[in-house]
């Protein structure tokens, strides 16, 4: 039996968030783009055979070119909700310091593209992307590391609280922690 996107969803109880969610590093892509930083991720990802068949994330799903199109199939799927993240160091590329305007530029294009489509965004503000020069400083051992993490939220918060209503702090926090 074959069922559509609609039929499945027109089965969903009212009132049920139906969602999706994403890492900004495994599907944005573009790593050396407008002003972006290095990450403890890059680093692992360009050892030979970290990741399976030596994929990469320097393009991943192409998500930084792609968005709106990403956003389009997420309506036509009867998406409501968006879980992202964002990119720490498209942010702040060395972990500290003012924001990278273009970094902010591409999540304002995002959140409103999701907003004219419908789709209620939840953001992710640390999702695994320790910004490499942190990451060298002792990452998450290092005290500063929350420090950072907390200057970092607050410019999330001043950009985009007024259209981010539910906000998740650390993807899989024990993870991180241990």
């Amino acid at each position: 039996m074959h069922i559509t996107a609609k039929e499945l969803a027109a089965l969903i109880p009212s009132g049920f968030t139906l969602g999706v969610a994403t890492a900004a590093f495994q599907i944005e892509g573009a790593l050396d783009e407008d002003g972006r930083g290095s990450a403890c991720g890059d680093v692992f990802a360009a050892k030979d055979g970290a990741i399976v068949e030596n994929h990469s994330p320097v393009v991943a799903t192409d998500h930084y070119h792609r968005m709106p199109q990403d956003v389009a199939l997420m309506k036509q799927l009867g998406v409501d909700s968006y879980r992202f993240s964002f990119a720490w160091p498209r942010i702040q590329p060395t972990g500290r310091g003012p924001a990278n305007r273009a970094g902010l530029a591409f999540y304002d294009r995002l959140l409103d593209e999701l907003l004219a489509n419908g789709i209620s965004p939840m953001a992710t503000i640390y999702h695994w992307d320790t910004p490499l020069t942190l990451d060298e400083a002792g990452g998450w051992m290092n005290r500063d590391t929350a420090y950072r993490l907390g200057e970092y939220a607050a410019i999330l918060a001043e950009e985009f609280g007024d259209r981010v209503a539910r906000w998740v702090t650390i993807n899989e926090p024990a993870t991180v922690s241990t």
